[in-house]
């Protein structure tokens, strides 16, 4: 150990406190041994500390700071020194406020588009998620702060998260849901990890040894520290036995006792103890020295600069017909949309950041050589119909030359705690861009959304601009693009379908009970659609330039491979080169061809670069059931160069040798992963890759401290009931108002353990018993357990303190 000589000196109650948040923010600190306290913070795209007292949802204003875009818009910049560069702006401000770690990025795959919190994640690919968040990593931790990659691991829906049993086969969990985690530890050295809600084959992600030691700490060779998510915490002592160092935020003393009582039970060892001991002092004191020669304050100007950059790089255009765009200087336009007024720049949730500063479109517009006709909000976000304001838009619609019509997907869309029920845009703001088609066919869309969306009326429109959640410089970026000052260079880091039934998991997201079934494995995003063979509106890794870029030359060898790109058209720009590897033929089940590198180049007009892409240990690999390690099947591998995963303009062949025998499958019991065609997988066949029965995820009997209080609805107490449709109306009336209640989503989907972890000791779990009794229809025998418990934790409570102290 490290820090023998200080752990020697701990007595186990302070070892265990230490385990423990102290509030909602920071560790627990101990003047005794000379242990400092860290400060850790939201979030991904721009620092959420708060001015008054910490809260987890974020109810108490935050200070300002940078409001970057979101991870899912920046990785549509294929760019990871832009990503470097907006992790050191985050970095450099997590300093300046006192933070010691930020909790982010998020890197989750995008199993679905329904996923709520898709905005906070990279992509699809978990090879371009784990490149882009390990930059991220790189550029957060330059600056003598950590960075917290979450949430760890198989975390897709928001729904029910904190109780949700993920069932997954391991290869689909090593290939899709750890390969980016893997990434951001191998190359990005993240230094702390997040733990997730939900579990994982049964077990909770913060108590898996599997994820967390066998393959996190044994495997990567990680050697930072494990924070739970805020109230992810089920057995304290189990995630400190499986490699979990820090429950967060506040449990109280009651969890420290119970992790006493589980060294004394022998239920785990002081040794596990000691060792998390070890390494959250390791995290706290190398903090602590990095803070001291800190900066106190940043840059604001500067980094509105590199969200603008950030902001231009990752826009997609995804149309532009008769080259519409760039709008001609002096243009005649008419400025259309509420999102003009007041944009969407960035997601809901415990990610919200007070901008030091917020473009708008119509407050930036006069700065350009447009010639602006009239601008109108045209509709109201929330859905509501509102004729005078329409018939405004069309009447300034008729006099222009070009409509730019900004519209997208309102804040009640895409949130924390909530997944969204479909891909559509609200109807009014359709209904007005149908009705602005028949009085100027020259419209021009700018979209605000985080995620995928149906697109059915994308024939309205000559141009298409997609500009993601793209932060509080966004206003700007997206003129310049529009204007000719950039030209544009985003590329799609994910699919969009034709519609919401050709995703791959439809039948199986959300899950309805307490499990989620990916019973779709492996085929997520692109690697489904390219199988399956299912046409879709806009592919993976497209974005379209205003000039044009051709591909020659491909050469290849053991080490990767080489390739000239020029610009043939008469405008500087950049282009993101994709190398895809197929096996064609293979035995072992796969996609068409999956992404195994990129890179961006930016040529001047007439200009031409020889560029190289490197293989590495996850270029040919698939993950080997049977012989439980990544292996690679023998054979004549594609390898195919393209500007999208439907764009592919050079491709040649590399032989690769096979490093066993051993197949993982039997091919005739799984025929649908063997076609692809997953839509409908039968038990049998998700048994088959699963390695074990498909585990019953019905709710019966009586509830329990891990079911989420929406399941009340089950609940035997009358009483629970009411609470339950008391709950549901608040929901409701806030869901409807536009804007989500983040506090009432969160306690909704919250399972009843939590109110042990998240009251900061008021409430211990033997009173959760207690609360259970009660909700399982034996009130008084229940609320007597609650109320000797109060005194009793209150009473220990206190007499722990004073020891600590």
């Amino acid at each position: 150990m490290k820090h023998q000589e200080i752990i020697e000196k701990m007595t186990l109650k302070e070892k265990a406190a230490f385990l423990n948040g102290k509030g909602v923010w920071q560790t627990r600190d101990f003047k005794r041994l000379g242990i400092p306290s860290v400060f850790c913070s939201d979030g991904p795209h721009g620092l959420r500390k708060q001015a008054a007292a910490g809260d987890h949802l974020g109810l108490n204003e935050s200070l300002p700071s940078t409001c970057f875009p979101t991870a899912a818009t920046v990785a549509n910049s294929w760019d990871t020194s832009l990503g470097e560069a907006v992790g050191e702006a985050l970095g450099d401000e997590a300093m300046a406020l006192g933070v010691n770690i930020l909790l982010g990025p998020g890197l989750n795959i995008k199993r679905s588009p329904l996923c709520g919190r898709n905005f906070e994640y990279f992509s699809e690919d978990p090879y371009l998620a784990g490149k882009m968040a390990a930059s991220y990593v790189k550029g957060i931790q330059s600056q003598g702060v950590y960075a917290c990659p979450k949430h760890f691991a198989v975390n897709s829906q928001e729904l029910r998260r904190m109780s949700m049993d993920a069932v997954v086969d391991e290869r689909t969990l090593r290939e899709i849901y750890l390969t980016g985690f893997e990434i951001a530890v191998g190359e990005g050295h993240a230094k702390t990890i997040m733990s997730a809600y939900n579990q994982v084959n049964g077990t909770y992600a913060n108590e898996n040894k599997h994820l967390l030691k066998e393959i996190l700490r044994d495997e990567w060779g990680f050697d930072g520290i494990v924070i739970t998510d805020w109230g992810a915490s089920n057995d304290h002592a189990l995630g400190v036995a499986a490699g979990s160092n820090l429950e967060m935020p506040n449990p109280g003393l009651g969890s420290a006792r119970e992790l006493i009582e589980a060294v004394e039970s022998g239920k785990i060892s002081e040794a596990d103890v000691n060792e998390r001991v070890d390494e959250l002092l390791d995290a706290v004191l190398d903090l602590s020295k990095k803070a001291k020669d800190g900066k106190i304050s940043f840059d604001a100007d500067a980094h509105h600069v590199i969200a603008k950059r950030a902001s231009a790089e990752s826009s997609i255009l995804l149309k532009n017909e008769n080259k519409i765009l760039p709008l001609k200087e002096g243009a005649k336009v008419a400025i259309i949309g509420d999102f003009a007024f007041e944009p969407r720049y960035q997601g809901a949730g415990s990610s919200l950041v007070k901008p030091t500063k917020l473009e708008t479109v119509t407050g930036v517009i006069d700065q350009y050589k447009l010639s602006v006709v009239g601008m109108s909000r045209g509709y109201h976000r929330n859905g509501q119909e509102d004729d005078a304001l329409r018939k405004e838009a069309l009447d300034i619609a008729r006099s222009a030359d070009v409509v730019l019509y900004f519209f997208g997907l309102n804040e009640d869309s895409e949130s924390e705690g909530m997944d969204r029920s479909h891909m559509r845009i609200p109807q009014n703001q359709i209904t007005l861009l149908q009705e602005l088609g028949q009085v100027n066919p020259n419209l021009v869309g700018v979209i605000s959304a985080g995620s995928a969306i149906e697109m059915p009326w994308h024939h309205y429109f000559k141009a298409i601009l997609h500009c993601y959640l793209n932060g509080q410089a966004g206003a700007s970026a997206a003129l310049d693009i529009l204007t000719g000052k950039i030209n544009p260079s985003g590329k799609l880091n994910e699919t969009i379908p034709r519609r919401l039934e050709d995703t791959a998991c439809f039948r199986y997201y959300p899950s309805q009970e307490r499990t989620s079934e990916y019973r779709e494995g492996i085929y997520v995003g692109y690697r489904y659609y390219e199988k399956a063979g299912i046409p879709v509106l806009y592919p993976f890794g497209f974005g379209l330039s205003y000039t044009t870029f051709t591909y020659s030359d491909l050469k290849i060898n053991d080490a990767g491979i080489s390739v000239t790109v020029r610009n043939d058209g008469d405008m500087d720009g950049a282009e993101v080169v994709q190398m895809y590897v197929a096996l064609p033929g293979a035995k072992v089940f796969r996609p068409e061809k999956e992404l195994k590198g990129f890179t961006k180049v930016f040529l001047k007009a007439g200009e031409s670069r020889e560029i190289e892409i490197l293989f590495d240990d996850k270029t040919f690999r698939y993950f080997n059931v049977k012989t439980n390690k990544f292996e690679v099947e023998e054979g004549d591998y594609e390898i195919r160069i393209g500007a999208s995963s439907a764009d592919i303009r050079l491709s040649g062949t590399c032989h690769r040798q096979g490093t066993t025998d051993v197949l993982p499958y039997d091919p005739e019991k799984i025929t649908s992963y063997m076609s692809g065609n997953i839509s409908n997988v039968s038990d049998s066949e998700f048994e088959e890759i699963l390695g074990r029965p498909v585990p019953d995820g019905r709710w019966s009997g009586e509830l329990t401290e891990n079911d989420a209080f929406c399941q009340m609805y089950y609940a035997k107490s009358g009483l629970a009931r009411l609470v339950y449709k008391k709950l549901t109306k608040m929901k409701k009336k806030a869901d409807d108002s536009g804007k989500p209640d983040i506090n009432i989503l969160f306690i909704y989907n919250m399972p009843f353990r939590a109110i042990a972890k998240m009251t900061g000791g008021a409430v211990d779990m033997h009173m959760v018993h207690g609360i259970m009794k009660m909700v399982n229809g034996h009130f008084f025998s229940g609320l007597g357990k609650v109320i000797s418990g109060y005194f009793r934790n209150s009473r220990q409570n206190k007499a722990f303190e004073k020891e600590l102290n």
